[in-house]
């Protein structure tokens, strides 16, 4: 197990609230919903950021949350509906007050996927797609740094502020993928990510999460290809028994899913009896 250690904002020692708020629970699709992106709130305050899709842009600024309030964004992977609209965030954070430098967490490379430094490069770097910002890949940055934090795909640990961040590599086809849990005063918030979950990683990151948040990309009945990238209703099912999740949520939802959802928990309750929450944008979840 690699142990990383990132200290980037003053350390808070008890949280007096947290809530989950799912910012998009679409997929890369035309859909009324935004994609994947989610929020960590303690005590009032956006701290974590996990995924930005299209939409997420958007979703933010009706949340209320503030860019400056942000200890972490972390990618889960780099297909278009998870990390689209990065851009947006650091061109807008530009007109805010932060100065702090943004630790942005992701995968390592692989197949036709860059590591997150690189990822980053092409976007802002000299010769990147963003060039015009190139600064804000130093610390002599205009407006605030960003700084990439390449996540190796076995377990490893690391602390922002008073959250501890434990990541793992997941399944998703050959597309690197990490999956994340955020621990805060004794509470367990974990994302899955996109992951078929043919290896039994996410069950040892989830033992006893307060939430787990997963895809509903694929109706039990789908196509073999598709089963490789993502989880079965009787899958996830199965994970959140293993790992005696308290409260499963359910989002990443496509258009092949909706209007499936009694099918699908019908499946999911063939091992899972606990709370299970049908993700909407902008919803927000109160873990205490």
């Amino acid at each position: 197990m690699k142990i990383l250690i990132l200290m980037v904002l003053p350390f808070f020692i008890y949280a007096s609230s947290i809530s989950i708020q799912i910012l998009g629970s679409g997929g890369p699709e035309f859909s009324k919903r935004a994609s994947s992106s989610y929020l960590i709130w303690i005590d009032g305050r956006a701290r974590v950021l996990v995924d930005m899709g299209g939409g997420a842009f958007l979703r933010f600024t009706q949340s209320g949350a503030k860019l400056k309030d942000l200890q972490a964004i972390a990618l889960t992977h780099l297909h278009i509906d998870h990390c689209a609209d990065l851009p947006l965030f650091m061109k807008a954070g530009f007109f805010t007050d932060r100065t702090d430098m943004l630790p942005i967490l992701g995968t390592v490379s692989g197949g036709d996927f860059p590591n997150i430094k690189t990822y980053l490069q092409r976007l802002f770097g000299e010769h990147g797609a963003y060039a015009y910002m190139n600064d804000i890949l130093t610390p002599q940055s205009d407006s605030f740094e960003i700084r990439a934090i390449t996540l190796p795909k076995q377990m490893s640990i690391l602390s922002v502020g008073n959250i501890k961040i434990t990541s793992i590599g997941v399944q998703h086809g050959s597309i690197p993928a990490i999956a994340y849990a955020f621990e805060i005063d004794g509470k367990k918030i974990v994302f899955s990510g996109d992951t078929s979950s043919l290896s039994n990683n996410i069950i040892k990151l989830s033992q006893n999460a307060d939430y787990l948040i997963v895809t509903h990309a694929i109706s039990q009945n789908a196509g073999e290809f598709v089963k490789k990238l993502h989880m079965t209703p009787l899958r996830i099912g199965e994970i959140a028994k293993q790992a005696h999740v308290k409260n499963l949520i359910l989002a990443h939802r496509m258009n092949r899913t909706i209007g499936k959802e009694d099918e699908s928990e019908q499946f999911i309750r063939k091992n899972y009896d606990r709370k299970i929450i049908w993700a909407e944008d902008l919803m927000k979840i109160d873990v205490f």
